[in-house]
């Protein structure tokens, strides 16, 4: 039986230290049936000609220049030129596991159509890898190997973007790389779950997830924290809000402030919790807080949750659980 044809897209942009390695593990695929389409997103090292170098030798590696400025523009320009029936994005300073296009297609093949084939990420980085990575990977992983990514898609991007693949008409039919939102990977995952595809399971690292102080998730402006929490609010509203039901916010930090910020300009109504002695009974916005056993006077509320600290977030948990809430349904983790 023959091989389905993959495409996977790769944006580059000054990456000449790692694209190499990138290169390599695509070559190395069990899967040989593919086609790679690099987009240089003008790129001023030498990253260009180590891909030139590479397409000479090998037809299924192909080479455009961005047709504009910034990933987005960079994965459309990919797009156009793919031909794949699964299409599949990489970084160009990451690394794919051997199995890495062998085991998503097996994956998808098996499910048909609107499953989302995603796999397990390890990251690394030369210097030693960061608490806060660590704990990213260990969490992405537990939700990646039950196929529940979308549980808890209002924390964080809970489906890698080096690291999944789809049928390319279920990839039109949720727009592809259409949208101009960022963080585009972030609003991608969030239209995978709109579209309803399911996650399939999967217990295998399929890909090495590279950590570095200039990557472009650490440093550019469209990735900073207010874009995630703008974006998660979109979608709650969009999807999960029941406007006849009472909105509850837990937490008055950081994260609470801005939240109730967007909330109150979309002119969206809600009570506000927390269980922090000096803030109750005060104003903040205009808005009174109340001690977090107030939810229980509420009737049937939804309630989200900006409470940073994991064992506070486990004692929430255990909160709602007692009263019978449901994940997803009555209540959501924001951070």
């Amino acid at each position: 039986m023959s091989q389905p044809l993959v495409s996977i897209v790769v944006p580059f942009k000054n990456t000449e230290a790692f694209i190499i390695e990138c290169i390599t593990s695509i070559l190395n695929q069990t899967h040989t049936n593919w086609e790679v389409i690099f987009i240089d997103d003008h790129s001023d090292d030498n990253s260009y000609k180590i891909v030139e170098s590479h397409a000479q030798t090998d037809s299924r590696i192909k080479l455009y220049k961005n047709e504009g400025s910034g990933i987005i523009d960079a994965l459309q320009t990919a797009y156009k030129q793919s031909s794949g029936t699964y299409i599949t994005r990489m970084d160009s300073d990451d690394m794919m596991t051997p199995t890495r296009l062998e085991t998503m297609v097996s994956n998808l093949e098996k499910h048909g159509r609107k499953h989302l084939a995603v796999g397990q990420v390890k990251y690394f980085r030369a210097d030693g890898l960061s608490d806060g990575f660590a704990r990213y990977e260990q969490w992405l992983n537990s939700l990646t190997v039950e196929g529940e990514n979308y549980s808890e898609i209002y924390k964080e991007c809970v489906i890698p973007s080096p690291c999944w693949m789809l049928h390319r008409d279920d990839f039109d039919a949720c727009d592809g790389f259409n949208s101009n939102i960022y963080p585009e990977d972030y609003e991608l995952a969030f239209r995978f779950y709109k579209a309803g595809y399911t996650c399939i399971p999967c217990d295998k690292v399929l890909l090495h997830w590279r950590d570095y102080s200039t990557r472009t998730s650490r440093t550019h402006e469209h990735y900073a924290e207010n874009s995630f929490l703008d974006l998660k609010v979109h979608y709650f509203l969009e999807l999960n809000y029941d406007k006849t039901r009472p909105l509850v916010i837990w937490g008055a930090g950081h994260k609470g402030k801005t939240l109730a910020k967007i909330l109150l300009k979309e002119n969206i109504p809600f009570y506000w919790i927390c269980d922090n002695p000096k803030k109750i009974g005060k104003h903040i916005y205009d808005q009174e807080l109340y001690n977090f056993d107030y939810l229980a006077e509420l009737k049937q509320p939804q309630s989200i949750v900006t409470v940073a600290n994991s064992e506070a977030q486990k004692e929430i948990k255990s909160y709602f659980e007692t009263k019978n809430m449901e994940p997803m349904i009555d209540y959501f983790f924001f951070c």
